[in-house]
């Protein structure tokens, strides 16, 4: 990623051993980024819109937002429309990462503005090596400031 402005990684994964393995992997890839990492969607909302909501909190930020659907306190398919739908953040990129392979609900998050949608393999070593990839990925994708 562009070192110039650094790009904040926004992690929402309540499975902490997801978490782990997501950051463990990223980091394999060679991304030194900041990741923040949250377990349910409100404080990461909190994070990324403030508390008035308004985004206005990460003006001129560039943010990168990894999201699962399944949360313990709303879907992520509620935080992917929040903050697409805010002027300060909907450029951030969103990069869904779930176990849901329902095409229906694949469609729909690209509907709502999901950059990539990336399902969860199962076993450990499918996955290590899907977030390895993911954080390649990362290290060559250009990430715009919030507004």
């Amino acid at each position: 990623m562009n070192d110039a402005r650094p790009v904040t990684i926004i992690m929402i994964e309540d499975d902490e051993g997801h978490a782990r393995l997501i950051e463990k992997n990223i980091r394999r890839a060679g991304v030194a980024n900041d990741i923040i990492p949250f377990g349910n969607g409100t404080d990461a909302l909190t994070y990324l819109l403030g508390p008035d909501g308004s985004g206005a909190v990460n003006k001129g930020r560039q943010l990168l937002v990894l999201l699962d659907l399944n949360l313990p306190d709303m879907t992520g398919i509620d935080i992917l429309e929040k903050v697409k739908a805010n002027e300060h953040t909907r450029r951030s990129p969103v990069v869904v990462l779930t176990t849901t392979d329902d095409q229906r609900e694949i469609q729909r998050c690209y509907d709502l503005g999901a950059n990539v949608y990336i399902t969860k393999p199962v076993d450990y070593d499918g996955f290590a090596n899907a977030i390895k990839q993911l954080g390649l990925f990362f290290s060559v994708m250009q990430i715009p400031e919030t507004e």
